[in-house]
This record gives C-alpha cells, structure tokens and sequence, in this order.
C-alpha cells in the first residue's frame, strides 16, 4: 500500500525547520540545503514542495504568523474588551522564549522584506486585521461605557499597534525586562479605560 503523505503537515514541518535557521544562522543561511538538513530531508524532497528560496520563506513567513494568531485566540480565555486587549499586546510581545523565538524570526522577516517584495506584501495584509481588531475591541469599551465615547477607536488602535512593535527591540536585547513590558502594557489600557488595571495573568 502506498505510503499517504500528509503534505500540509511537511510543509508545516519546513516552515518549522526555517525558523530554526534563521534563529541559530541568520537569514542568510536560509537555503534549501541547509533547511533540508535542519529538516532531516532531502533537498529533493523539499525541492518538492519549493522550488525556491523566496517561496520557501514567504511560507514560512505565513505559517508563523499562524502560529502567533493560533496561539492568542487560545490565550483569549477573558472575553471583555479589555482581556481581549490585553492579551491580544501580550502574546505578541516576547515575555517568554517562545515569544522570543518568534520575534527573533519576525524581526529577521521584517529585515528582509526591505529588499523582499512577497514579504513586504504578506506583512502588510496582516497589518489590517489586527488594527480591525484592536478597534472593534475599543468601540465595544466604548459601547459598554469602559472607554471615553470621544476617543478616536481607530487612531487609538493604530497607537496600540505601535507602542506593542516599539517594546519588541528593547525587550529582545534586555533592554525591559517581561515585568517592566506588562506594567506598561497595563499602563497603556488604564490610560484608554480609565483608570490603572490590574494584570489577569495573561503575560
């Protein structure tokens, strides 16, 4: 009987393998030689799938922005606006080395999509929905009488977006430790609800 490949499953498996890479090598050590050894492939089975360097990144460029997504819905176990925030700007900042690997990964991605233009383009398609989010988040508050009716819900989202991509760098390279991230994370919503929030234990 012939053996049934799950290709999804070996591309998530590839994507995974470039990751790794770039965390230990760099983006520039991203071939598919060197993705097939991290792998434990061939470069033919991985030519199979890619056909090039750039499609093999801009996949795996997609699939972390999955695994990121995937892995705030599941932390959003506190459906108020304010969880919803909350942990929408926590999960994304790298407080653990989980999140540190991703935004390691990431800040290689962004680096490369300067000269990229695939990456660019994906990096830029994402950027809506969660400002969408962010401002769909502040206009419930707003309906549930948690944030001001005169704040501006979508230039307020487009802040949030921002000041959670400003604590990326300095938490990276040790500049803010997680602690000092979350106390501001919780600064920056008291400021938008109202008054200081306590932390629901989403960092």
């Amino acid at each position: 009987m012939p053996k049934i490949v799950d290709h999804e499953t070996r591309r998530r498996h590839i994507a995974d393998a470039v990751h790794r890479v770039i965390d230990a090598k760099g983006m520039d050590s991203v071939s598919l030689r060197e993705v097939a050894a991290e792998a434990g492939m061939s470069m033919g089975a991985v030519q199979h799938y890619f056909a090039s360097k750039d499609e093999m990144l801009t996949l795996a460029l997609q699939h972390l922005n999955t695994r990121i997504s995937l892995r705030v819905a599941a932390a959003a176990h506190d459906g108020t606006p304010l969880g919803l925030l909350r942990v929408a700007l926590l999960e994304l900042l790298p407080l653990d080395e989980e999140r540190r690997f991703e935004a390691r990964v990431g800040l290689a991605f962004l680096a490369r999509s300067v000269v990229a233009e695939p990456l660019a383009a994906l990096l830029r398609a994402g950027l809506p929905i969660v400002l969408d989010f962010y401002a769909g988040q502040l206009r419930a508050a707003q309906a549930a009488g948690q944030v001001a009716a005169d704040v501006d819900a979508v230039k307020e989202a487009a802040m949030l977006f921002a000041f959670a991509q400003g604590l990326v760098n300095p938490i990276v390279i040790g500049h803010y430790t997680a602690e000092d991230a979350a106390a501001l994370v919780e600064h920056q919503l008291g400021r938008l609800f109202g008054r200081p929030q306590a932390p629901s234990g989403g960092a």
